[in-house]
Parts: structure tokens; C-alpha cells; sequence
């Protein structure tokens, strides 16, 4: 029997697949106006059937945030790889190794300590790696800024070490505190700035600086003009999210990832219904909490995906989920929903929620699913 909505066993993580492809496409043709190429982050959805449709798109290369998904991708023919991570010295010989077998697999530093690391392992295997250095274009997390010293003792100590400079990587998360198109295109615009100046003192201290890449899924879609980059990371526009509504760069109708959960019970008097999507199935992840609307755990849509404005996901426990209306309590909720009532709960955060399943129900247009498999681990 083939399974669809009514059969499946809930909770289970719902791709619909039109919303996916129409994300995909929206932000492919963004990335061919700006005539940049695309490296999209497939840390999202750790999906081979998800990064295919993303390569199918037009995508050129990947980006991964383990060497697990670094192995699983190059399995299935996904030789240009970068690990945007920082590289630690005991995942040297992995990275080699994928090399080794093939896989074009660039690796990350922001200081002397890993460079030295990196340059030491490969003159003594033999192996030339290919090293960006990531820079810090809006003091969010890891890299250099721009104007430090040590940008170029980093790219000295590569360069004159033996291995491939192969350029340098930013990243503006501080991007998802923002919520207006003028401070996006102005976040944009920093993170080019940026990490196009970290390469031009490369270049004018005579160093090589190939890759200047940029990226984050707000500042991908608001930028206006992107001279000087060559590519551009993004990973969770595949699926976008409440957090990513709340910025301003989708629409609920564009969420592409949900959570399909069943009602087991109610407490009426609180105007509760109880489901069985707790945090193990949402994720603890409540990014929404500090943006201009807070959706609790998730936002309450019908089985056909239609959002129930007002009905959230407002608490939860390990495996039960609290629905319940936002303001006065709905007192009719157990004849609204019903035990045995099936809706889909739209995530805060994409990546969080599709990192608590093994693997996705990709729904197409006629109804039928289609389990695509998922990784998780390091």
C-alpha cells in the first residue's frame, strides 16, 4: 500500500516538494543575474535527493559542515566540496583521505595556530591542500576581519608552506537579526565589502586569492550588486523557515519543510490540544522568540498545508506539543481538532527540525510520498 497523509506514522518531516523547487529556482536566478556562481550549503537537508535538485538547479559545487556529509555527498558523485568549518588538526588525515579518492574537498582556517597545523600534515604526507581563510565581515562568529595582521601571517604561513591558497570565505549570520530590506542590502553589502578587501591585500601583498565567497540566505537574496565575489554560499532557502519569515525574505506559503503531527488528546479547559510533536520532533529551537513574531515551537497549518493564523505550537515536552490559540484561549479547540486530527507545524529553524529525523516524506503535487533518506552525526 503506498503510503500518504492519512497512513503515515506521525511525526514525520514533510517535504513538499513544488515550494522546494520554487525555492531553488528563485534563488539560482538570483545568483545568474548577479553572474556569480553557487555553492549552496547542504547542511540544511544532509539529503542526496535534495542537493541533486539543488545541482539540477544549476548549482556548482557544494558546501558541507561535517566530514560525514563530505563523505555521504562524494559517495553519490559530489566531487567539489567545501568543509566551511574550521579545520581541527585530527580531521586532517580524513580530509586527506577524501582527496586522495578524488574528491576536490577545500578546507578552512582563521589562525596561525591551524594553519600551522594544516601546513605541517601536509608536508608530511605529501598532500597539498586547498585552504581558504575565513573572514569575519560582521563580528558574528569565526574568522579575521578584514584589515587584521594576521590575514596575511595566516596566508604567508599556507602560501609559504606549500599549500594551495585557494582564497577566502565569509559569513554574515548576524544577518538573521535583521527584519527590514534596507538593513539586509546593507548587511549584503558589508559582507562583499569585506571579504573583497580581505582579498585585495592578499592580492596587493603578492598572494593568490581565486575564491572570494560570500553568504548567508538574507544577504543572498538582498543583495544588489556582488562585483568582486566569485561565489555564493546559502543553504537554508531550500526549505526556508519562521525565522527566515520573520527577516522578510519568504512567506509562510513558501515553507517548503514541515512536520506532519497527529492530536492525541486536549485540555479544554486551558483551550489545548496535545499532539504528538514535542521538541524531539520541532528541535529545542525557538529563534522566533527574540524576532518581531514569536511562533512558540511552530506555526499550526491544516494536513493541506493552509496556515491556521493564530493557532501555534505554544509549549512542549520530549515527545507531546502544546497547540493552542495565541490571546484567549480557544474553549471549543477539542471540536475544532479532533483526537486523531492530522496538521502540519511549520519550524522555526529548517536545519534543527530536519536534524531530528532520519528521513523526509517528499509529498508531490498529486498527493504520493516519497521517503528520501537523511544523515545525522559527525
Amino acid at each position: 500500500m503506498n503510503n500518504t497523509l492519512a497512513t503515515i506514522d506521525t511525526p514525520a518531516a514533510l517535504i513538499e516538494r513544488s515550494r522546494m523547487q520554487r525555492n531553488i529556482a528563485r534563488m539560482q536566478q538570483r545568483m545568474n543575474e548577479l553572474g556569480v556562481r553557487f555553492r549552496p550549503h547542504v547542511k540544511t537537508s544532509k539529503c542526496i535527493a535534495v542537493a541533486k535538485a539543488q545541482r539540477d538547479g544549476g548549482a556548482q559545487g557544494i558546501t558541507v559542515s561535517t566530514l560525514k556529509e563530505a563523505e555521504q555527498f562524494f559517495a553519490e558523485g559530489f566531487t567539489d566540496i567545501l568543509y566551511a568549518v574550521g579545520m581541527a588538526p585530527h580531521r586532517l588525515q580524513h580530509a586527506m583521505d577524501l582527496r586522495r579518492r578524488g574528491c576536490a574537498l577545500g578546507i578552512l582556517t582563521d589562525g596561525v595556530e591551524s594553519a600551522r597545523a594544516i601546513v605541517e600534515f601536509g608536508r608530511a604526507n605529501g598532500e597539498v591542500f586547498d585552504v581558504l581563510i575565513e573572514v569575519d565581515t560582521d563580528g558574528h562568529r569565526s574568522g579575521i576581519r578584514p584589515e587584521e595582521d594576521a590575514l596575511l601571517e595566516v596566508a604567508h604561513v599556507l602560501h609559504d608552506g606549500g599549500m594551495r591558497l585557494g582564497g577566502v570565505m565569509t559569513h554574515a549570520g548576524s544577518s538573521y537579526e535583521l527584519d527590514t530590506p534596507e538593513a539586509l542590502r546593507a548587511m549584503a553589502e558589508q559582507e562583499r565589502s569585506g571579504c573583497v578587501r580581505a582579498a585585495q591585500r592578499l592580492r596587493d601583498a603578492g598572494l593568490p586569492c581565486p575564491v572570494v565567497s560570500v553568504g548567508s540566505t538574507p544577504t543572498a537574496l538582498m543583495a544588489e550588486a556582488l562585483e568582486g565575489v566569485t561565489e555564493v554560499r546559502a543553504g537554508v532557502y531550500v526549505f526556508f523557515d519562521l525565522v527566515m519569515r520573520n527577516i522578510g525574505v519568504c512567506t509562510e506559503g513558501d515553507i517548503a519543510l514541515s512536520v506532519l503531527t497527529t492530536v492525541i488528546g486536549h485540555q479544554a479547559d486551558k483551550g489545548w490540544a496535545i499532539v504528538d510533536s514535542g521538541w524531539m520532533a520541532m528541535s529545542r529551537d525557538r529563534g522566533t522568540q527574540k524576532q518581531k513574531r514569536d511562533f512558540g515551537y511552530g506555526q499550526v497549518c491544516s494536513v493541506d498545508g493552509t496556515v491556521l493564523d493564530g493557532y501555534v505550537l505554544s509549549g512542549a515536552n520530549q515527545e507531546h506539543g502544546i497547540l493552542s490559540r495565541e490571546g484567549a484561549p480557544d474553549t471549543g479547540i477539542a471540536a475544532r481538532f479532533p483526537i486523531g486530527t492530522r496538521l502540519r507545524i511549520l519550524p522555526n529553524h529548517a536545519c534543527a527540525t530536519g536534524a531530528q529525523f532520519p528521513e523526509y516524506q517528499a509529498l508531490s503535487e498529486d498527493g504520493s510520498l516519497e521517503t528520501w533518506g537523511r544523515f545525522h552525526g559527525w
